[in-house]
């Protein structure tokens, strides 16, 4: 894949107007004309097959056909009002129905935000201040969820490390930090901090780390215990896993949910879902005034993308979508396998079969230091050779979408057959 003039000169545009180049964290070297299906297309015309499908919330595909017609026929009654809206609220009565948490939801237009505000839900609720988050997981960018999002210098537990400038070392001393899939870790921590602890935050599939059996569960007991609010952040495996969500697929329901990216259908919303006791601070008539958690946001519920996630949730619905999905995800796993074995290098898939990475490990990979001690330079060598072989996707994880078919697929072999072969 060759980068011509054109693509240079936006790559060049850019970095005049844009920090580093990019609209975030990701490679701001491509610059994505179009997509459809599970294809984009960049500004040369290079077509790429495509497993970062925007971060994850196009389960469907780029421009699914069904979704672009709801957002279509609802653009000529408004785009968005700042007030309640009919097909808001039914996409809220669908979330409730699907989620076993959620008795009641709120709106907002980030998972960042849902994430901020659950954690300010769980303080508001017990009256306490201390946020128990494990390292490597990931919240969004306020100040608590930049601790130990990716640290490179580990400290000991629960030290919290800073990932980002511009976060007052206060901050630290009200978040408590602790290894992923370490239930005799949480339960030492709770005995010692449990009743100044508001809330636990925890992705439950951490990136791409599944939750060892009973570890969940163990979260659970122990937040029962002490009185602390049980977040799980379902960002990403909200509506991905199951319908359901993560506490659909683990058998294990928290207190609060948090959502984003399928619920929007690719275009910005997310929410808090939650038990009705606590959903209530953000009533001022049954909270009062003390109680009260103001939230407001300008976007938060808008129709445009409340239309897109619930035409996206009625798909998902249909018989047969995520038993096509799970299967399309072990067929891409076993390509992997199928590249990799040969070659006798050490690695792990790890995830679940719509959303894994290889890992290029000689052991089990259960946290964040275990992905750490990871061969980083061979795992860059491979993403780096599947991009120069058509396809797209972050360091880090791989996304399945229900858009996959044959060709993709084959693509996908050759791809990962020549990234294989580089690997020294």
């Amino acid at each position: 894949m060759t980068t011509t003039a054109s693509q240079t000169d936006w790559i060049a545009r850019a970095r005049t107007v844009l920090p580093a180049g990019g609209f975030g964290n990701f490679d701001p070297g491509i610059v994505v004309r179009e997509g459809r299906g599970a294809r984009v297309r960049d500004e040369d015309g290079n077509e790429y097959v495509d497993y970062l499908i925007g971060s994850g919330p196009l389960i469907l595909g780029h421009s699914h056909p069904e979704v672009l017609e709801a957002v279509a026929d609802q653009l000529p009654r408004g785009q968005t009002f700042f007030a309640s809206n009919a097909v808001g609220i039914e996409l809220a009565e669908e979330i409730c129905q699907a989620l076993p948490c959620a008795e009641q939801i709120r709106f907002v237009s980030t998972g960042g935000e849902a994430d901020m505000y659950a954690m300010r839900l769980a303080r508001a609720f017990t009256g306490r201040d201390k946020i128990v988050k494990l390292e490597g997981g990931y919240h969004g960018m306020s100040a608590e969820a930049q601790m130990s999002l990716s640290p490179e210098r580990l400290v000991n537990f629960p030290g919290a490390v800073p990932d980002s400038a511009g976060i007052p070392a206060s901050v630290a001393s009200e978040v408590l930090v602790a290894p992923f899939n370490d239930p005799d870790y949480i339960r030492s921590l709770l005995a010692e901090w449990g009743d100044r602890v508001a809330g636990i935050i925890v992705e439950p599939l951490q990136r791409i780390i599944p939750p060892d059996p009973g570890y969940l569960q163990v979260l659970r007991e122990e937040a029962d215990k002490h009185g602390i609010v049980l977040i799980f952040d379902e960002i990403v495996t909200g509506f991905r896993l199951a319908y359901g969500g993560a506490q659909e697929t683990y058998g294990v329901t928290p207190d609060i949910a948090t959502l984003g990216k399928i619920i929007g259908g690719g275009f910005p919303l997310a929410a808090i879902a939650g038990r009705a006791k606590i959903m209530n601070h953000f009533d001022k008539s049954l909270a009062g005034p003390d109680g009260w958690l103001m939230q407001v946001g300008t976007l938060s519920g808008n129709p445009i993308a409340a239309v897109a996630g619930l035409k996206t949730l009625e798909i998902l619905r249909r018989p047969g979508q995520y038993e096509r999905l799970e299967s399309l995800g072990k067929t891409v796993m076993g390509l992997a396998r199928d590249a990799l074995d040969p070659t006798g290098i050490p690695y792990r898939l790890v995830g679940v079969p719509s959303l894994f990475e290889v890992v290029f490990a000689d052991r089990a990979v259960r946290n964040y230091r275990d992905v750490q001690a990871a061969d980083g330079a061979r795992t860059a060598s491979w993403n780096e050779a599947l991009r120069a072989h058509g396809l797209f996707k972050p360091p880090g994880k791989a996304y399945c979408c229900l858009a996959l078919d044959d060709d993709d697929l084959e693509l996908t072999r050759s791809a990962f057959e020549a990234a294989a072969s580089r690997l020294g």
